[in-house]
């Protein structure tokens, strides 16, 4: 897929709130300091749409950016740490809540993990609950130009094991990126054109 125009539309904290066209909806979301922004403005070349950080927990808003007047991607504010109050932290819970449960445009989230570490608790935490929500998502590890081949393969399997030993009938698909040199670009943009082009066939792709 070659991203043509990627421009910010929205930044609010009700999903009610969020833009109104019908069109299939593509959820960031990751531990605050996975590089999610970085991996944002990678994956649609405009180096400044997403507003990069070295302050972990920087995105609090649901954001919403049109790419190619057909999609949208959506950064959403990142779990586990974040340099912000408690009361703060549990209203932008909510609504990443909110937007899982409610948002009828949705049609996959990705989780990003930085691939450098092994399982985190939290990341299969938040993945049990979209599995639980029956949200469908995929994995997106970032960062892979940290470490080597043999430690992002020896990490993945560590995921797909622990995965397995949770009760997961299978991995959901994953890409290994890095935002600084591109790895994985053409992989991520490919899959979410393919089910852009399967949504398009349908009279009524939003239908249940």
């Amino acid at each position: 897929m070659k991203i043509n125009t990627a421009e910010f539309i929205i930044s609010n904290s009700e999903v009610a709130k969020c833009p109104k066209e019908f069109l299939p909806e593509y959820a960031f979301i990751g531990r605050s300091n996975v590089g999610k922004s970085s991996l944002i403005n990678m994956l649609t070349n405009h180096k400044g749409l997403a507003k990069t950080s070295g302050r972990p927990g920087k995105t609090q808003l649901i954001n919403h950016f049109k790419i190619n007047n057909n999609w949208f991607l959506v950064d959403l504010p990142g779990y586990g740490y974040a340099r912000v109050s408690k009361k703060t932290k549990s209203v932008f819970q909510q609504f990443i809540t909110d937007y899982f449960e409610k948002r009828e445009q949705l049609v996959c989230a990705f989780v990003l993990i930085d691939i450098r570490h092994e399982a985190q608790a939290i990341d299969l935490e938040f993945m049990a609950y979209l599995g639980e929500s029956e949200v469908p998502f995929s994995i997106i590890f970032t960062k892979a130009d940290k470490i080597s081949k043999v430690k992002i393969d020896s990490h993945v399997a560590a995921y797909r094991k622990q995965m397995h030993a949770n009760n997961w009938a299978e991995m959901p698909p994953y890409f290994v990126t890095s935002a600084t040199d591109g790895t994985g670009r053409e992989e991520v943009l490919s899959y979410i054109d393919e089910i852009n082009q399967d949504m398009f066939k349908s009279d009524n792709p939003f239908s249940s």
